[in-house]
């Protein structure tokens, strides 16, 4: 089936389920429709996976941990599959850059730029790992010798959101194949198109069947089935701190599966007074509405100093007025649609809230035509800490300008939040610079900049923002476990 809109064809290719290696329907034969977020149209229906198929897939996943090949072939040999699994992403950049507009609705100039390279390196990062994970040798206590392995936990479950469907397919499964685990992927019903291609170019790496297996399907059927199931060793999720505490629950009411969760978040801005106004109006500006504001980290508290706050205003809301809203495959949108309806009803709610308990609407606070789920890019002055929009994670294109005198009075109200993903800091003064990143209690700090992920560089929460972090040398431990050998000797060398 091929979709074409606006001179943008998306070949779709696979809407199956794709277990042990092979592309089947849903054991119900029950499909459901993924929506265009521009047009409000069915793009395509995929299967939709439910308990009976979670089951079937987790127990090809089990026999290819226990029985198969890929946890016991030469790390090495892994190693070259992830980084050809890499090169054929690379190779298919443009049509999985469609592919991830058509469904999720963020510009095609991103999807090609930023999210789809994004990926390829993240596989080849972890492609390197593959031979190079290692426990260690142990000076024990007495004649004995001890050493450490560190080996794959098993089958996992991984949940992603779909925000960023492709990347966060990257963050869950790239790492858990480098550590030799199988995996059971469940996309977001909203986005599941890419998700699925790229399961057909692991098996054209030649990633063995049931390693990676991937079902589309809705939260409290399929995901729920995941989570609970007893023969998943460890779930992975990115989503709503609301659904991770519900799949802790879930997780522990069974066989007290590992979770690792990356949850919501109401990332401090700051703007200090020495700051260059242009570029940090153009920095938080970026850090709010990249993504549509559809980002777990997003700048959504923007504390500027009273010294320079009025003119930020002045220049923030000539700047968000500026942002050219429209169809993600017109080169000039900067951005496109929210994802679905429900999520463009719940801003739009928080928009009204916001006006209702007292916030100046300074710029925005519209749908955008009457088709497809547009938003204005919408910034609120005179907000209190203890609003709705100040305190709960929004998830859109809506920025609250907030005033502060002294930086400990900004620590003490940026931190006083049940969140701590990220922070951003926007000053010239080292010393200033240090002393926020040490006292903001969030897992991330980006000083002078936003945004920028590296397959190296940990990310993960303080606080209801998550448990676990991803990327680099700490995603290793969520997809391993540690065992402890001890031998007696006789006659120890050393002694």
């Amino acid at each position: 089936m091929v979709a074409a809109q606006n001179g943008a064809p998306a070949e779709i290719k696979y809407t199956q389920l794709l277990i042990d290696g092979k592309w089947v329907d849903a054991v119900s034969g029950k499909k459901f429709p993924t929506i265009d977020p521009r047009s409000e149209e069915v793009i395509v229906e995929v299967a939709e996976a439910d308990a009976a198929d979670v089951d079937i897939a987790v127990k090809a996943a089990r026999k290819a941990f226990d029985e198969g090949p890929w946890p016991k072939m030469p790390a090495r040999e892994r190693g070259k599959i992830i980084w050809k699994l890499a090169e054929l992403i690379e190779q298919n950049v443009d049509e999985l850059a469609r592919l991830e507009t058509l469904d999720n609705g963020k510009p095609l100039s991103i999807s090609r730029a930023v999210d789809v390279p994004h990926v390829v390196k993240h596989f080849q990062y972890f492609a390197g790992w593959a031979d190079k994970i290692q426990g260690k040798t142990i000076q024990a206590d007495g004649p004995f010798l001890a050493y450490t392995l560190h080996e794959p936990i098993g089958v996992v479950g991984a949940i992603i959101p779909w925000n960023f469907p492709l990347a966060m397919f990257a963050w869950k499964v790239a790492p858990a194949l480098a550590c030799g685990c199988t995996i059971v992927l469940k996309s977001a019903e909203q986005t599941p198109l890419t998700a699925l291609y790229v399961g057909q170019l692991a098996l054209e790496a030649g990633v063995p069947p049931g390693v990676l297996n991937i079902l589309s399907g809705y939260g409290p059927t399929a995901g729920a089935a995941l989570a609970r199931h007893l023969d998943v060793d460890k779930v992975a999720f990115t989503g709503s701190t609301e659904v991770g505490q519900k799949i802790m629950t879930m997780a522990g009411e069974t066989n007290l599966k590992r979770v690792t969760l990356e949850l919501g978040g109401k990332s401090p801005f700051i703007v200090c007074e020495d700051a260059d106004l242009d570029e940090a109006v153009e920095l938080s500006h970026f850090a709010l509405f990249f993504n549509q504001g559809q980002c777990c980290c997003a700048g959504s508290r923007t504390f500027v100093h009273e010294s320079i706050y009025d003119q930020y205003v002045e220049k923030a809301v000539a700047r968000a007025q500026r942002r050219k809203v429209g169809d993600p495959f017109e080169a000039a949108s900067e951005q496109g649609p929210q994802v679905d309806g429900e999520q463009m009803t719940k801003i739009l709610g928080y928009i009204a809230a916001g006006q209702k308990e007292g916030a100046k609407l300074a710029t925005g606070g519209k749908r955008v035509g009457d088709k497809g789920f547009y938003i204005e890019p919408t910034i609120f002055t005179g907000v209190a800490d203890d609003m709705s929009i100040a305190k709960e994670e929004i998830f859109g294109p809506v920025m609250c300008a907030f005033k502060f005198k002294t930086l400990e009075e900004v620590v003490e109200r940026a931190n006083r939040s049940c969140y701590g993903l990220a922070a951003g800091i926007f000053t010239k003064n080292l010393d200033t610079a240090h002393y926020l990143s040490r006292a903001l209690r969030v897992g991330t700090v980006w000083i002078n900049t936003f945004d920028n992920f590296d397959a190296s560089i940990p990310f993960g929460g303080y606080k209801m923002s998550g448990i676990g972090r991803e990327h680099g040398e700490y995603a290793l431990e969520n997809f391993t476990q540690v065992k402890a050998v001890v031998t007696a000797l006789k006659n120890p060398a050393w002694v």
